[in-house]
């Protein structure tokens, strides 16, 4: 693949972002276009030492695209509102829904292959399952705003007949990982258990207050934030640009990551590991990576957020799989074993 390849990030400097920035880097791309909000102070850590192109203002891309018309080979689009405690849905309808339609419109003018982040939460309580099948988006009932805005620009991306040459949606479930330290309330269980702990060696969880669930077993799909961007470099990598009006099968070139020769077929893709894992779990491999005994404590749910709780999420990976990604995801215990003690312990950045 030509390392001189101009590829655009937005959501930059955020979680998944930043780490994108830094894989790619790693990979010998440099020409890279980042795409958020600079003015905030406490993400600009994500950025120290990364190299790049240029940063552009998230409200001022489209503009300044049209002016300096940079010629792109590949766009990430993982900028978002993620706060699923955030009701003001006019919030997220511009974020999530309208400003990514305008990056889909953006690829499809100029024949760029996109790759944008999708989330577990269009799945609500899982009443159909958590199988990335497109027939059963329209029926989806999210749980909360940010859900319900992923899955209107899911809808919306199934309906359209101009679309890039190749584009994926990943459902990401629940991304665990380095540089997510500025996601305050929103950042992920382990990171707040980890200052729980060295706060007062013990952690709370919430009380399960849905019958069947013990306190402390309410199971989610937990990824480590570096297999999320190993799949979408994987997307990239394995992606061939193929000539305006053709679309669907892509062939994937050979690569350490796939198995046989399948066709890429721009779709929406789950991305969990597969394997959903309790609470208590991930708060055990948190105390096990500070080589502590576990100490958990259980306290109320806050009665506003009870009926917006997932209780349960599990990816099922098959359609990745097929598509021909074979390599194999971090374990919980690893994950957060790595997690804990090269970047929270270190207090490092990836």
């Amino acid at each position: 693949m030509d390392k001189n390849l101009t590829i655009i990030i937005t959501g930059a400097a955020g979680f998944i972002g930043s780490c994108m920035v830094s894989y790619l880097n790693q990979q010998g791309f440099e020409n890279l276009i980042l795409v958020d909000e600079f003015n905030d102070e406490e993400k600009k850590l994500n950025l120290l030492h990364k190299k790049y192109l240029v940063r552009v203002e998230r409200e001022e891309f489209f503009d300044w695209a049209q002016r300096e018309k940079p010629d792109v080979g590949f766009v990430f689009h993982l900028g978002a509102r993620t706060d699923t405690t955030e009701f003001d849905y006019a919030v997220h309808q511009h974020l999530n829904v309208e400003y990514s339609q305008k990056i889909w419109n953006y690829c499809t003018i100029n024949n760029i292959p996109l790759v944008y982040a999708s989330s577990a939460a269009t799945y609500g309580e899982g009443e159909f399952g958590y199988d990335d099948d497109h027939k059963i988006i329209e029926r989806l009932q999210p749980l909360n705003p940010y859900g319900i805005s992923k899955n209107e620009f899911d809808k919306w991306v199934l309906h359209q007949k101009d679309h890039p040459p190749f584009w994926a949606g990943l459902k990401f479930f629940n991304v665990y990982g380095p540089n997510e330290y500025h996601k305050a309330r929103m950042a992920s269980v382990i990171f707040h258990a980890f200052n729980q702990i060295k706060e007062n060696g013990k952690v709370k969880l919430f009380k399960s207050h849905k019958e069947g669930y013990e306190d402390g077993e309410q199971l989610r799909d937990f990824i480590y934030v570096k297999d999320v961007i190993e799949v979408c470099y994987w997307l990239m990598e394995n992606v061939n640009r193929r000539s305006p009006g053709v679309s669907g099968e892509l062939t994937i070139q050979d690569s350490p990551l796939t198995s046989h020769h399948s066709p890429l077929t721009s779709a929406i893709y789950n991305l969990g590991t597969g394997t959903a894992r309790s609470f208590n779990a991930l708060v055990k491999s948190t105390f096990n990576g500070l080589d502590l005994k576990p100490d958990i404590e259980y306290i109320d749910m806050p009665e506003d957020i009870r009926d917006k709780y997932q209780y349960f999420t599990e990816a099922s990976m098959d359609k990745l799989k097929a598509a021909g990604y074979t390599k194999d995801f971090y374990s919980l215990e690893k994950g957060v074993d790595d997690y804990v003690r090269n970047y929270l312990s270190q207090n490092t950045f990836y």
